[in-house]
């Protein structure tokens, strides 16, 4: 499967009337990561367009130690495997949802290392959220979903998988003006990048 276009698509910002008369910055930072806010209290942002339909993340440096293996590479390689998506991708979700803590628990009830909420582990038949190998194989399987829904448009699968699939329906099959979401798809995209470069 194949991501060659990795843009953010920020068309949904400027398409509600909400957001019709909010001026959005932006800038690329050395290391790749897009910031996107309404605020420009840094001196680097300048001024989004308002026609400007999706801004582009540039292709990441390759790490410095190329030989570097992110945790838990088989049990993911095997998951990636099973449903047919790459396991870069799914390396980097993990690394933005959880930092690869297979306990970890948010404010929100999303548990392991993909986070997955109660809703999403009951859908995918997972009875132990902290397990490494249902959780991933869990968060696979429903990656692979979301990029059947989206038709394999990354920005809004990735955003989609936070803020869930109906969030993206509402909005007209854009990405949700929810800030955590907006900075969300980025940064999953930034570690997807470099880790492809790996794998």
């Amino acid at each position: 499967m194949h991501f060659m276009r990795l843009t953010l698509l920020v068309l949904g910002l400027f398409g509600s009337e909400s957001w019709a008369d909010t001026a959005i910055y932006g800038f690329v930072d050395s290391h790749g990561a897009l910031f996107l806010s309404n605020i420009p209290d840094d001196d680097r942002y300048g001024r989004l367009d308002a026609t400007l339909t999706s801004v582009a993340v540039p292709r990441a440096e390759a790490p410095s130690d190329s030989r570097a293996r992110p945790p838990y590479a088989s049990l993911v390689a095997n998951a990636a495997r099973e449903y047919g998506i790459e396991a870069a991708l799914l390396h980097a979700v993990i690394s933005v949802e959880s930092g690869y803590n297979a306990r970890a628990l948010s404010k929100r009830g999303a548990a392991g290392l993909m986070q997955l909420m109660p809703e999403t582990a009951r859908r995918f038949g997972v009875a132990d959220v902290f397990d490494p190998v249902n959780n991933v194989r869990a968060g696979a399987q429903y990656l692979n979903q979301l990029l059947k829904l989206f038709d394999n448009d990354l920005p809004l699968v990735l955003a989609a998988y936070n803020a869930g699939e109906a969030a993206i329906i509402k909005y007209g099959k854009r990405i949700p003006p929810y800030p955590e979401t907006i900075a969300y798809v980025p940064k999953v995209v930034r570690s997807y990048q470099q880790l492809r470069l790996l794998m």
